[in-house]
């Protein structure tokens, strides 16, 4: 028996906890708003009727809301408002980011963290009599009752009154020209109104709205009354109801100049659209009435909400095809079509009918936790399915969800795709049903849901619905939330399916990703008339993957985890005499499985011959192979005609069937199922070798006018991709014969007048064209007959009489020419196509087609006809013509094409980088949030194709930050889609993927420096860590790592300090000192508590920090960078700030180590140990300069230095001081004697060792694409210079590249070439007056001397210049026995150097 359920006041594992709220809760609440329209205004109050919690501190969400007062109980009370929209403006600094690595994980910590100050209230309340801060009021009691649930808390319902107006009308709730709206987005209802902005907090809602009294205002629930304003009578108030309690994100407003047309059939369905739609509307909605009613009856109870109302408004105004309120669904216009539009019909008739069927399942029975949003959206989808077999056919039905499932079989390879795994939810906030990641996850939901349905039944199926819908209207009960174990017991209840069997299918496909991916063989044995089948089972996600899910190590024992999938299989055999179904195959146990499926006909009985003398005994002559012989007469050799593998779609698979191809051309023209005939299709395409065969079937398909017409497209378009010159063209010649036989009068050779009134006959006809315009030769171009006869339709066709439009006829034949490969036969037919289409494009200028649809077409296909024939038509031409379809006046679906189109021309002449910046420019301008969606959707499809690109064309830095400035700003605030999408392009440049999912997200890593994290004159550094800290590189997912640093700072692999050991593991964070510990809690904690940072108190002032007068300093006289005054000089390090004392190193030649030492190190650094040869902690000042014991042979030009680095050098405590050396390269053997170089270096003593800090006078602006206002400018930090690794050499792949272009500029200088052979010949002087030298002097071991030179280069700060030069006097002796490359030591010995 199972378990009672549990009260409904508890908080459902998943769902958010009482953390937020406090323990508060909503019973009802009021909304009172004036819209001033010509003002551009809206200002109220809300009364909230709350539950108080024991502290007294009620916690609620505003956004973009000034708050003029709050009373409680008709008490003005004290309150603290912290906008999260002022943090979202705080500096960033992004040094790190050099790579889309470094990029993709700055904006998984800038998403997350935005995310979670999203879900924190910030208006906070105080209903009793403060004792002291709210804040730590709130914290203190939190630690001591924080277990403590709503339920148990005493009831104290305070009466909350809140005056306030809406400060930026720009998100969740927007002015659109004469028309107010709310978009609905995901934590949005705040920016327009305080609440708990919760979708698992409900209440019951009255609403109160004041326009112009000639303005409409719609809003959910019942209509009770309007009524003149007494203080002015030009206003008028609309009053409404809503007693279902619903999330605040279901509260829909729209306001303006509406018209209503009312159901003529239902008076509780009422519809709403501008003027100029009103037609329109009219004609689309003639059929609703039905599938409303048809809802009501599958579901047995009437519309929950009552009355239902939907409005539609200009794609311009909404941020998608269509937005839920409760009872209220507001859509764009461009779904309405007047009698004479054929093409939109099915589309508009499937969106309307699934938003009504969400209001069911997701508006007012909604889930009991995140990991239930699964089960309410394949309702919705279900419910939906059932409209379309209804009213749309079977076929429809059928067909939609075999390829809704060949889709999810395709993506469903990761973790991410799993319905209702903790894993997978949480912490996702709500972004898994974005964009098409969401779309494949309600196909899988509906998939899912369909197979239940398959197992127990069309009937019991329905009554669970019923029983969801029939509680949940129960006054007693009211239980109106939905879960995944609730569901369960249903099924086994109602459903009558056993427990185990439940728990296995629940586990598998809900709690799990991977779809199972069948390959089946098979043969027929005459001898004992059985097929006999051979079945390998895999899955689409990896073992990996789905033991990330459920959290498992891959390395544990559930590495054997691979149990399949419940149920078993069904094979269909389809025989001479009849069909048997064999529910044979497992999905479960071993993935390798062998069947003997038995044969009914007696067919193959009765053509039974005895073997011949000399046969094999074992009668292996008589088993015919089924795969090899692709020809064979299958009524002779055997009585079956065609083998299905699960026939009912019992199960979300992939399954590749091999057969013979008679039984394959048996399927599709004997088999009536639509899913039949398009694995059929599917099959025949995907053959190596086709016959004429194969072209007859297919066109025994297309021009069987009783097949479903979307057969018959599939059949089309199948015949033109097997075209080819082996089959003389035959596909092509069968695609025109059927349109001329069809359209063209036979007496003149020309096209007919347009004639639409068959349906399925005009849908297969039109996709003609577009089929020919695929078909290829040989060298990848289209035949002449196919450019000529698209030129034909063009040219010929004639809508007059036709009382149906043909704008998406003309729009198919126009992009038809996009398609189109021009050869060296067909180019002269160029001209005149493009002649056509600028003709239908100006006639389009005048005379608006319907949604543009025409200037799309045109508008595509000449981009697509530039990108293929860039060496004859300038883009330069092309972007002059498309630029002013982007103006502001242009319909959105235009403007938005236009710059689809440009975004392709950038992204193909320049690259990626150049088309990110272009977007970004784009976004900013695009006024409505649709568009920006929609060009941000196209951008992603670009960063997909360069990152599968082989060219390495790869992001830039600057266009990377100015990214990230646009992931911060306030536009992408306002378009949580936008959003999403944004760092979506982020991962797919880093090669992830698109999700949050997998994400770490307890202890995100901070990309930023140090001064992000700690007050500006405090600072640590890695070396002065205690034993076992060290750099180490961690491994992240698909391959990348990740450097950190002990304290949980990043940096990039050109940043790191000391060699890498990838045996040791990860230390815990430690301080390096008391002193750092001090100052850099401080911070930490205001990282985690984004609530108390830039608050706006009532009554309670706080004071914000002052700059430090230290900092002041250094912004006020920042320093000045070194001028580099001799040609040999390469800097070492820049400037931080502080000041610091300089030395000069100056290395001519080198000696050799002594063998002792040189092997010591060489051994250390072989086996990765990192140890300090130079540990000095006295008060005497040192500088060690080691070299690398193996230097690469490559030779570096002194002169040359655009190939040395600038790298920093990080200093112990006290007056210790190292250079650090990782990119010097030396000469190679006859350089060796004349090599010099001065190196750069910086000290400081008697001061905490630093990490590298960024120049105050070096920074990042703000990208010019955003718009420059006061409250988004933001001044950030350049990026750090590199720190380079002491022993680990450069790898010489990673500058390949590089040295290649560098090599050439070299080569094709004439300054250069003049200058490296006077060097040339001053080395071979040189090396002559050496060899004098060394034959009359004895052998000398080479020594260094430091001359120090007291003339600073710098005259200030107490900088000072070192010089060592490098002395020796060589003989012919030692030259010979000194090594190929040279071995560098030098030391310097002096006093310590103090900072002033």
């Amino acid at each position: 028996m199972a378990k009672a359920r549990k009260p409904k006041n508890e908080e459902a594992p998943g769902a958010k906890t009482t953390e937020n709220n406090t323990g508060a809760k909503v019973l009802h609440q009021k909304l009172f708003l004036t819209i001033d329209f010509k003002k551009r205004q809206i200002y109220g109050y809300t009364e909230l009727e709350v539950s108080v919690p024991d502290i007294g501190i009620v916690a609620l969400h505003a956004e973009n809301l000034g708050i003029e007062s709050v009373l409680v109980d008709g008490e003005p009370t004290v309150f603290e408002y912290y906008p999260h929209h002022l943090n979202s403006e705080t500096k960033s600094n992004w040094n790190s980011v050099s790579d889309p690595a470094s990029a993709a994980d700055a904006a998984v910590i800038e998403y997350v963290g935005v995310l979670k100050r999203e879900d924190t209230a910030n208006l906070l309340i105080n209903c009793c009599k403060p004792s002291k801060d709210l804040s730590e009021q709130l914290d203190n009691v939190t630690l001591e009752n924080g277990s403590q649930s709503s339920g148990e808390a005493k009831q104290n319902v305070k009466l909350i009154r809140i005056n306030y107006w809406v400060e930026k009308i720009e998100s969740g709730i927007h002015f659109d020209e004469n028309i107010v709206h709310t978009d609905n987005q995901m934590r949005r209802a705040r920016c327009w109104f305080p609440c708990i902005d919760d979708e698992y907090h409900r209440c019951s809602f009255d609403l109160e709205f004041t326009v112009p009294h000639n303005f409409v205002a719609v809003s959910v629930g019942k209509l009770l009354y309007q009524v003149m304003c007494k203080e002015d009578t030009t206003r008028k108030t609309y009053v409404y109801e809503l007693a279902v309690p619903i999330a605040p994100r279901w509260v829909s407003l729209v306001a303006g100049p509406l018209e209503i047309l009312p159901d003529q059939t239902n008076f509780l369905i009422s519809n709403l659209c501008l003027p100029h739609d009103l037609s329109r509307l009219r004609n689309t909605m003639e059929f609703f009435h039905e599938a409303y009613s048809y809802y009501e009856d599958y579901l047995s109870a009437k519309f929950p909400f009552g009355f239902y109302k939907q409005v539609f408004l200009p794609p311009e105004m909404v941020v998608c095809s269509s937005t839920l309120g409760a009872s209220l669904s507001i859509f764009s216009s461009h779904m309405l079509y007047d009698e004479r539009v054929i093409d939109q019909t099915i589309d508009t008739r499937i969106k309307l009918a699934s938003a009504l069927a969400k209001q069911w399942f997701g508006v007012y029975i909604t889930p009991e936790s995140p990991n239930d949003d699964w089960l309410l959206d394949g309702l919705a989808g279900f419910l939906a399915d059932m409209f379309i077999k209804q009213f749309l056919g079977n076929n429809e039905a059928r067909y939609r969800r075999y390829k809704a499932n060949c889709a999810v079989c395709k993506a469903d390879d990761s973790g991410a795709m799993c319905l209702s795994a903790s894993a997978s939810c949480k912490d996702l906030f709500g972004t898994h049903s974005i964009g098409m990641h969401g779309k494949l996850r309600s196909w899988k939901s509906g998939a899912v849901l369909q197979m239940l349905e398959k197992q127990m039944g069309s009937d019991s199926f329905r009554k669970i619905l019923q029983k969801i819908i029939s509680r949940a209207k129960d006054p007693s009960t009211g239980i109106r939330s939905l879960s995944t174990k609730e569901f369960r017991q249903f099924a086994n209840k109602i459903g009558n399916l056993e427990r185990p069997f439940l728990k296995e299918f629940f586990q598998r496909w809900v709690a799990s990703c991977g779809c199972p991916v069948l390959r089946i063989g098979l043969s027929y044995n005459k001898r004992k008339n059985i097929v006999e089948m051979a079945a390998l089972r895999e899955c689409t996600a990896s073992l990996d993957a789905r033991l990330s899910v459920i959290g498992a190590n891959s390395d544990s024992e559930n590495r054997d985890v691979d149990v399949g999938w419940p149920g078993i299989m069904s094979i269909r055999v389809y025989e001479l005499d009849g069909m048997s179904d064999h529910p044979k195959l497992p999905m479960a146990g071993d993935r390798w499985q062998l069947l003997e499926l038995p044969c009914h006909s007696k067919l193959a009985a009765k053509r039974y011959q005895k073997p011949k003398k000399g046969g094999k005994p074992d009668g292996a002559e008589d088993n015919v192979d089924a795969v090899a012989p692709l020809d064979n007469k299958t009524s002779i050799e055997s009585p079956l005609a065609w083998i299905k593998a699960d026939p009912e779609m019992e199960y979300i698979t992939e399954i590749h069937l091999h057969q013979p191809l008679q039984m394959w051309v048996n399927q599709l023209e004997k088999d009536g199922d639509v899913v039949a005939q398009a694995q059929a299709i599917a099959s025949l395409e995907a053959l190596k070798q086709h016959s004429f065969s194969i072209v007859n079937a297919l066109n025994n398909i297309l021009t069987d006018s009783k097949v479903f017409w979307r057969i018959r497209i599939g059949a089309a378009f199948a015949l033109a991709k097997i075209a080819s010159e082996e089959t003389d063209w035959a596909g092509l010649q069968h695609l025109i014969k059927f349109y001329k036989s069809r359209r063209f009068d036979a007496e003149i050779g020309l096209p007919k007048p347009n004639d639409f009134r068959d349906f399925p006959e005009y849908f297969v006809l039109e996709a003609i064209p577009h089929a020919i315009a695929i078909v290829r030769g040989a060298e990848g171009k289209s035949p002449r007959e196919a450019v000529e006869f698209i030129l034909q339709l063009l040219k010929y066709n004639d809508n007059s009489g036709n009382p149906y439009s043909d704008v998406f006829w003309l729009a198919v034949l126009v992009q038809s020419v996009g398609d189109l490969e021009f050869g060296q036969q067909s180019l002269a037919f160029l001209a005149p196509l493009l002649k056509r289409i600028d003709r239908l494009l100006q006639f389009d200028r005048l005379m608006p087609s319907y949604n543009g649809i025409l200037t799309i077409s045109c508008i595509r296909t000449l981009s697509q006809t530039a990108l293929k024939l860039s060496d004859s038509i300038s883009f330069e031409h092309i972007c002059k013509l498309i630029e002013p379809f982007r103006n502001s006046d242009t319909i959105l679906q235009v403007r938005v094409e236009a710059s689809r189109a440009l975004l392709d021309i950038e992204y193909q002449s320049k690259g990626i980088s150049s088309a990110l910046s272009l977007f970004m420019k784009y976004v900013v301008e695009e006024s409505s949030l649709r568009g920006q969606v929609k060009l941000c959707v196209h951008t992603m499809r670009l960063c997909q194709i360069a990152v599968g690109c082989e060219l390495d064309d790869r992001v830039d830095t600057v266009s990377l930050l100015d990214l990230l400035h646009l992931f911060k700003s306030h536009v992408v605030f306002n378009n949580e889609v936008l959003r999403h999408h944004l760092f979506c392009i982020f991962q797919i440049l880093a090669e992830r993927p698109p999700t949050l999912f997998g994400v770490p997200k307890e202890k995100p890593l901070q990309l930023v420096d140090v001064e992000a994290c700690i007050e500006p004159n405090n600072v640590f550094s890695a070396p002065e860590a205690e034993a076992g800290s060290s750099l180490l590189e961690l491994g992240y997912a698909n391959g990348k790592s990740l450097d950190v640093t002990p304290f949980g700072v990043p940096i990039s692999s050109q940043e790191m300090l000391i060699p890498i050991v990838p045996e040791l593991k990860l230390p815990e964070p430690v301080a390096t000192s008391l002193y750092e510990t001090q100052h850099l809690e401080p911070r930490i904690e205001n990282q985690n508590q984004p609530l108390h940072e830039n608050p706006i108190v009532h009554e309670i002032p706080s004071d914000s920090e002052a700059p430090t007068e230290e900092l002041a300093k250094m912004e006020a006289d920042p320093p000045t960078k070194e001028l580099q005054k001799e040609p040999d000089v390469v800097s070492v390090s820049v400037s931080h700030g502080v000041k610091k004392t300089v030395f000069r190193l100056k290395v001519k030649k080198a000696g050799p180590i002594s063998g002792a030492e040189g092997s010591a190190r060489s051994m250390e650094k072989s086996q990765g140990i990192v140890v300090r040869h130079d540990i000095d902690r006295g008060q005497t000042s040192s500088a060690s300069v080691d070299a690398p014991q193996k230097i690469s042979a490559d030779a570096v030009s002194i002169s040359n230095q655009n190939h040395v680095e600038e790298v920093n050098s990080c200093h112990d405590v006290g007056s210790r001081m190292t250079a650090s050396i990782g990119s010097v390269k030396f000469v190679s053997e006859v350089e060796v004697d004349t090599f010099g170089k001065e190196l750069q270096c910086t000290a400081e003593s008697g001061r905490p060792s630093t990490s590298q800090k960024v120049d105050n006078d070096e920074q990042i602006a703000v990208p010019s694409f955003l718009p420059q206002d006061d409250s988004m400018v933001e001044e950030a930090q350049q990026k750090y210079a590199s720190l380079q690794t002491l022993s680990v050499g450069k790898e010489k792949e990673k500058k390949k590249d590089k040295e290649k272009k560098e090599k050439k500029r070299k080569r094709e200088d004439p300054a250069y070439q003049e200058k490296k052979r006077l060097k040339k010949e001053k080395k071979q002087k040189e090396k002559e007056i050496a060899k004098l030298m060394s034959s009359s002097s004895e052998p000398a071991t080479k020594t260094i001397e430091s001359v120090v030179e007291g003339k600073p280069e710098e005259p200030s700060d107490g900088a000072m210049l070192i010089k060592v030069e490098t002395k020796a006097e060589p003989s012919a002796a030692a030259t010979e026995a000194r090594p190929l490359f040279p071995k560098i030591r030098l030391r310097l010995k002096g006093k310590a150097f103090n900072n002033p």
